[in-house]
């Protein structure tokens, strides 16, 4: 017997198998472990709507605040701005300021300009408000899924269904404290705003109506704690589509906040702001609701800023979560909700199991009997075949699903497949009387391309199902991926170095023994 690379690199993957699925198969509390997918384990599955609407209602006021602010910056006096029915309307009181406000929106784009003399009326154009829908549902896609990740859940499903519904499946959520949790993080707008406060009309708040206040171009907003009311500006001074990062923090009294900062842009909107109203207060708006009103002392450069207001540090850590990844374009609605219970993951997983053994041990004894000792031979490159694949899935945190099972038990069946091919190739060649070196060497080559050719169709036909499956065809395409990649190393490359360490224990005597043919068809080994 001698020892070669292609038996070290194959003992390599065996242990590293084993060592690797060990926490999996036996559920230990350290080490990296698969995790069980919504069909198997339980978990929420919710089917969301996306209010488009107010995601163009959001882009105009955008709109509104970049052209106010554009305005400011290069210091055109204009009356009555405001946004009405979808339109930013505003006044230029000064003729010789007209080239400047065309060349200001003629930057921007996907917009419709009006004028009237000196009056401007810019709305978005019927394309850009579908694309912004559009976007809005991916950017809500996109949104929902990073904020399940930072949270922490393992392997969540969030993928668009249909035109504008929205499938999340989570699997794991045992309690309904982190069904609602979950629910909450989800819906979330977290839709940051710094709006002005109206100084001059601020007093009498409370005695006016929604519609009075929108005269003067101002909206009425609640207190989050207190229920107070606040007139602010309706145009916000920034949002946070120029927020950059949000941590939690603890003041002076160790109360959770939530410290924020700004892009370049937003730093530098934010601090001539600052610069230019100080005394004033500022109200920082989270979903429509005041946090916090600070009094202006000096001009805030650097671009960061605070939110306060009685957070819990559960409270603090979500809301810093939704704003990190980013507000909600367009706020998402419930249209179904189900939990899905355990019960069904264990009937499945037992199902599963039962069918993994019944086809692997079929296959065992099958290759045992037909090829003898070559089957046992391709039975242990099967073995360390299936060790890898939970190894791999449990080395990435992969989450294994009903149809990933599935994929372990096809795959259980393409293993062996490479092995009957090159068991045949060599049981031609000893036919041929070639001898026992050069049978195994020509059978593993001539083998090779009918495998090689068989593997790549069958993963570039996976590859495709996970880019673009979702849910459990991703589950299947991924254990296949893994699976394939794995036979190729213990397959072929596995099983060859068996052979070429045991090829000098083979005679010509004992050959049907090792590859299940009559002795008398095979040449001399010498």
């Amino acid at each position: 017997m001698k020892l070669n690379y292609r038996v070290v690199i194959f003992v390599a993957a065996a242990i590293f198998g084993i060592a690797l699925s060990m926490p999996s198969l036996l559920q230990t509390e350290k080490g990296s472990k698969i995790t069980l997918g919504l069909d198997l384990q339980g978990g929420l599955h919710m089917l969301l709507g996306v209010d488009t609407d107010e995601a163009i209602r959001s882009k105009v006021k955008s709109l509104a605040s970049a052209i106010k602010y554009a305005a400011e910056d290069e210091d055109l006096i204009i009356d009555g701005f405001k946004v009405r029915n979808g339109v930013v309307e505003f006044e230029l009181l000064d003729r010789d300021d007209m080239p400047k406000m065309d060349a200001i929106l003629e930057k921007m784009e996907g917009i419709a300009v009006e004028k009237d003399g000196m009056k401007y009326r810019v709305s978005l154009t019927p394309a850009e408000k579908e694309s912004i829908k559009k976007y809005a549902i991916t950017q809500a896609v996109d949104t929902i899924r990073n904020r399940l990740d930072q949270f922490g859940l393992a392997e969540p499903t969030v993928a668009k269904q249909g035109k504008e519904k929205i499938l999340v499946e989570v699997p794991g959520v045992k309690t309904p404290e982190q069904e609602q949790r979950i629910r909450e993080l989800i819906a979330k707008a977290a839709h940051l705003q710094l709006m002005a406060i109206d100084e001059e009309r601020a007093a009498n708040v409370d005695k006016m109506t929604p519609a009075e206040a929108a005269k003067y171009g101002d909206v009425i907003l609640q207190g989050a704690q207190d229920g107070r009311k606040y007139l602010v500006k309706e145009i916000p001074i920034l949002d946070g589509s120029m927020l950059t990062d949000a941590r939690v923090a603890f003041d002076q009294s160790n109360q959770p906040v939530i410290n924020f900062s700004l892009n370049s842009q937003g730093a530098q909107i934010f601090g001539d702001f600052t610069g230019k109203n100080v005394g004033k207060r500022l109200a920082v708006v989270l979903d429509n609701k005041v946090y916090s009103a600070p009094v202006i002392r000096e001009r805030i450069g650097g671009g960061s800023g605070q939110i306060s207001g009685g957070f819990s540090v559960k409270e603090a850590h979500d809301v810093a979560i939704a704003l990190r990844s980013g507000a909600l374009l367009a706020p998402v609605f419930m249209e179904e909700k189900r939990s899905v219970g355990p019960s069904l993951g264990a009937d499945s997983i037992k199902a599963s199991m039962v069918a993994l053994i019944t086809g692997f041990i079929a296959v065992v004894i099958f290759m045992v009997l037909y090829y003898g000792i070559a089957g046992i031979v391709a039975d242990i490159a099967l073995i360390v075949n299936l060790f890898l694949i939970l190894a791999i899935m449990a080395l990435f945190g992969a989450t294994l699903t009903l149809p990933g099972m599935a994929g372990i038990v096809l795959t259980v069946g393409m293993a062996v497949d490479a092995n009957v091919i090159i068991n045949e190739r060599i049981r031609e060649l000893l036919h041929q009387g070639k001898s026992i070196t050069k049978a195994i060497e020509q059978g593993y080559a001539n083998a090779f391309s009918a495998i090689l050719d068989a593997n790549i169709t069958t993963l570039i036909a996976a590859v495709v199902l996970y880019a673009y499956g979702t849910g459990p065809i991703k589950g299947f395409a991924i254990t296949m991926s893994i699976g394939i990649l794995a036979s190729m190393l213990t397959a072929i490359l596995g099983t060859h170095g068996i052979w070429q360490m045991l090829e000098s224990k083979i005679s010509k005597e004992r050959v049907g023994i090792w590859f299940g043919i009559k002795p008398e068809g095979a040449a001399d080994a010498k």
